[in-house]
């Protein structure tokens, strides 16, 4: 299997804008160098385990909220990502929302056939 490393530099990048916190410091509270943490949050190097829960720690959050785009059990952390999207809807917003997903869940259970394709390896 094959780590996507943008999704998880993606999520860390969100994460450290959530918690108000600067490349620079972050890279400080954990023992790298900016530009290593910005080459993270690019994708365009991997991140090791280690340097992976330092940042983790240093965020506040869990491994699984940084590598969730890799796992194949996540669903979890996909409602809390889910409920994050809904928290500062108005009514008129969630009802719109709803119904979106709505029509989009049965699409994808009446054409269920098509995803076996993409499901091969």
């Amino acid at each position: 299997m094959k780590l996507d490393y943008s999704a998880i530099g993606k999520r860390i990048k969100i994460a450290r804008i959530k918690a108000d916190l600067t490349q620079e410091i972050l890279a400080e509270q954990i023992g790298i160098s900016p530009t290593h943490l910005s080459n993270i949050e690019t994708g365009s190097t991997r991140v090791s385990l280690t340097t992976l829960v330092s940042i983790a720690n240093g965020l506040g959050v869990t491994m699984d909220d940084l590598l969730c785009d890799n796992l194949q059990h996540a669903r979890v952390q996909f409602e809390r990502d889910i409920a994050e999207i809904l928290n500062d809807c108005d009514e008129y917003e969630i009802r719109i929302i709803r119904d979106i997903a709505g029509c989009l869940k049965d699409t994808l259970r009446r054409d269920q056939n098509l995803k076996q394709p993409y499901n091969q390896p």
